[in-house]
Order: C-alpha cells, then structure tokens, then sequence
C-alpha cells in the first residue's frame, strides 16, 4: 500500500497573532489573516487529487481547509489529531513566570522526561497514545492514496517524529509557521518526509 500525506498546520488565529498559547482546550477561529493563508495554500494544491481530509476536533483545522471540503472531498474529524493540551497557561497572557515555566516544560521534555506537564494539560506520551490511535485511522484504508491532514503546531511536531520512527525528544526538528505544508509518503513499509516546512504558497508576490 502507497499513501500521501499531506500534512498542514491550522492558519492563523488572533491567539497566533498574539503569540498565546492555546492548546486543546481553546476552540477558536482564524482571523483575516489565517482566511488569506487558507485560500493561498487552497490555490497552490487545489488541483491534487485528495481523496480524503483528516482534521482535528478544533473548528481551526476544518476552517483551514474548507474550501477543499466544498469541492466535495469527504472529511473526517479525529480527536487524536488534537493539538496538546497545554492545562492552565491556555489562553493566558505570556508572563516572566509562565516563559519561565514553559522554558523549564522544554528542558524536561528534550532531556527525555515525556511524561511531564502543566496542571490539567497532557504530556508528549499523553499525546502519542491518541496519535497511534488516529494514524490506525488514517492508514487503516488503502483506498485512500492522497490524503490531506490539518492539525496544530505542538501536535504536528510530535506526529513526524511517530510517523518517521523518530524519538519524541526530536520534535524540534520540525519547524512550522501557520498553514506550512508537511508531505509525507509511505511506500508500504516507510515514511518518507519529501516536502519539509514548505511555505512558498504563501508568498504574496
């Protein structure tokens, strides 16, 4: 079984903007400008057959990609697609206290500790166990050959290492802005990254 994944973060929403954090629990809209980056990356990949959209249960992702939704492609929204949960500090104002625990967060989860998190939030581990569940999912239907996946940042970070069988300790390698494009094969037995943190549909000309 071959298969295409097209990997894509959500577009940008005022907490984007606003640099705060928003995590599972902050179900918000794209502002004008994540509109503008949806319609740009719709123009630049319109035309690839997809034969099937992932989103996550966030109104973020499905607004990101609804334009392909309204050509008729079938859609699916998956739970484990979700972006982390960050507990307490969602939607919350960045403070000297909050960057403090956030850069304490980083440390804990780069130096292997995958099972640390804020008050209320989840854990990289806590995020693995819904992903596998969602890539079952996803890779479960063979029929399905090019397939468009929209999620978060934190979430999309930690879905690369999964799918490349890399340790969740290597989630910085992957660079993401708003609606940048991951696309991933699998030739039957592996994946392959063959687009890494593509953003040239949105360069305004």
């Amino acid at each position: 079984m071959k298969k295409t994944l097209y990997i894509v973060r959500h577009g940008q929403t005022d907490l984007n903007k606003q640099g705060i954090v928003q995590g599972r629990g902050m179900d918000t809209d794209l502002n004008d400008e994540g509109r503008r980056q949806a319609a740009q990356f719709f123009e630049a990949y319109k035309t690839i057959p997809f034969d099937k959209i992932y989103v996550s249960a966030l109104k973020r992702t499905q607004q990101s990609i609804q334009q392909f939704i309204d050509l008729g492609i079938p859609f699916e929204k998956l739970s484990g697609l979700d972006e982390l949960a960050w507990g307490i500090y969602e939607g919350q104002a960045s403070t000297p206290e909050s960057k403090a625990a956030f850069m304490d967060l980083m440390r804990n989860w780069l130096h292997g500790n995958l099972d640390v998190k804020f008050e209320g939030g989840e854990s990289p581990n806590d995020v693995k166990i819904r992903q596998e569940e969602a890539i079952k999912v996803i890779m479960s239907r063979p029929e399905e050959k090019n397939v468009l996946i929209c999620m978060h940042g934190r979430a999309m970070r930690l879905i690369l290492c999964l799918l490349t069988n890399r340790s969740l300790i290597e989630m910085e390698q992957f660079p993401h802005q708003n609606l940048v494009l991951y696309k991933v094969t699998f030739d039957g037995e592996k994946f392959d990254i063959v687009d890494f943190n593509n953003a040239l549909h949105l360069k305004t000309s």
